[in-house]
């Protein structure tokens, strides 16, 4: 039988949500290190922006917590 479980798609969502985050993690910080090159006292805005893509993954850890039986 090929049933999908609720925990197979909690589980895929965590999974693409931190691949989407690895993505865009790698964008960001290639950009914020080229910002910082320039200007070293941009630090605190370079550190916020990379990390918001941590937050997607969070909000993909979401449905373990709020899904369920």
């Amino acid at each position: 039988s090929s049933d999908v479980c609720s925990s197979d798609l909690v589980g895929l969502a965590l999974g693409l949500a931190a691949i989407g985050a690895g993505f865009s993690q790698a964008a960001i910080g290639s950009a914020a290190v080229g910002m910082l090159a320039e200007d070293g006292s941009k630090f605190g805005v370079a550190l916020i922006f990379t990390a918001l893509p941590e937050s997607i993954v969070i909000l993909g850890a979401l449905p373990l917590f709020l899904g369920g039986n």
